[in-house]
C-alpha cells in the first residue's frame, strides 16, 4: 500500500467525491471533520456510502477523517464507520494517547493526527496503537493549540522530525501535512522534497495537481532506482566473498547503505 498522495475530499459534497474517483491519488480520505460544517455532518455522515459506492474506486485506499473521538460527533460517526466495508481506515484528529481500542472496536486501520501540544509529547503512545499504519500532523491545529504561527510550525523540523521517528521506531509510515497555497507548486515541491529527505513516504493533498506533484517526488527516480540496483547487485556479489563494507562508484557501501537501496526498490515496487 502507497500513501505517496492522501486526498482529502469533503464528506458533504458528492460532485467533489464523483470528481475524486478519476483522480490518482493513492490514498482518499473524506472529510467528516473540519470540512464539513456542524449542520451538515449528520447528513453527510447518512449519504457518504451511497456517495462513494456510485463510482469505481479501483484497488486504492479508501478513509475517513472522522470527528475527534470522545465527542458526540466523533461517537455517531464510529456508530455508522465501524460498519461501512468499503471504508478501511479512519483517520483520527487531535490524537493524544493509544487509540488500541478504536482499532479493536472498529477493525480500521489507523492513520492518526498529531495537532495539539500534549500530541507531540505523547506521540509514542499514539503510534504504537494497535491499528496505526501510518501518522500525520496538522500544522494549523498544533500551532493554535500553543498559540504560534501556522507556518512556523508548518516548517518546524522538530516536529516533522519528533514524528517520523516515532514512527519509524514502530513500524508505521509518516505522511507529511496540507500544504494550503494551492497556486504554489515551486513550495509544494521544495516542501515534499525535504520531507522525503527525512523520511516521510507522502503528503496529504487537497488539489488534483498536488496529487501529480506528490506522486512524482514520493516516486523513487530513475537514477535513485538505478544506484539502488547497483549497490544490491555490488552487495551481495562482496557478501558472498565474505567481505561487508565495499566501494561503488567511489564510495563507500556496506550494511546500512545496502538496506536503503533494498527500501528504495521496494517503494519503486520492484
Amino acid at each position: 500500500m502507497r500513501r505517496r498522495s492522501q486526498l482529502y475530499v469533503p464528506a458533504n459534497n458528492p460532485h467533489m467525491i464523483a470528481k475524486a474517483a478519476v483522480i490518482e491519488a493513492d490514498s482518499i480520505v473524506f472529510d467528516l471533520e473540519d470540512a464539513v460544517p456542524t449542520q451538515e455532518k449528520e447528513s453527510a455522515r447518512r449519504s457518504l456510502g451511497s456517495a462513494f459506492r456510485k463510482a469505481d474506486w479501483g484497488h486504492r485506499e479508501l478513509g475517513v477523517r472522522m470527528n475527534a473521538p470522545g465527542t458526540p460527533d466523533g461517537e455517531r460517526d464510529l456508530a455508522v464507520l465501524a460498519a461501512e466495508p468499503m471504508v478501511s481506515m479512519l483517520v483520527v484528529p487531535k490524537a493524544e494517547s493509544d487509540l488500541s481500542p478504536l482499532g479493536k472496536a472498529t477493525g480500521k486501520a489507523l492513520i492518526p493526527i498529531i495537532e495539539t501540544a500534549r500530541g507531540v509529547l505523547r506521540i509514542e503512545d499514539v503510534v504504537r496503537s494497535e491499528g496505526a499504519v501510518a501518522v500525520t500532523y496538522g500544522a494549523g491545529d498544533l500551532a493554535t493549540s500553543v498559540g504560534g504561527d501556522v507556518e512556523a510550525y508548518g516548517r518546524n523540523v522538530y516536529v516533522k522530525t519528533r514524528l517520523v521517528i516515532a514512527a519509524a521506531a514502530y513500524g508505521i509510515e509518516a505522511i507529511d501535512r496540507v500544504y494550503f497555497d494551492l497556486e504554489d507548486d515551486e513550495g509544494f515541491r521544495a516542501e515534499a522534497l525535504e520531507a522525503k529527505r527525512l523520511g516521510y513516504v507522502g503528503k496529504q493533498v487537497v488539489h488534483p495537481t498536488q496529487v501529480r506533484l506528490a506522486n512524482e517526488i514520493f516516486s523513487p527516480t530513475e537514477e535513485e532506482i538505478r544506484w539502488a540496483k547497483e549497490v544490491v547487485k555490488e552487495y551481495e556479489e562482496a557478501a558472498r566473498q565474505g567481505r561487508g563494507a565495499i566501494r561503488v562508484r567511489d564510495r563507500l557501501v556496506d550494511a546500512v547503505h545496502y538496506r536503503g537501496a533494498k527500501k528504495t526498490l521496494e517503494r519503486a515496487g520492484l
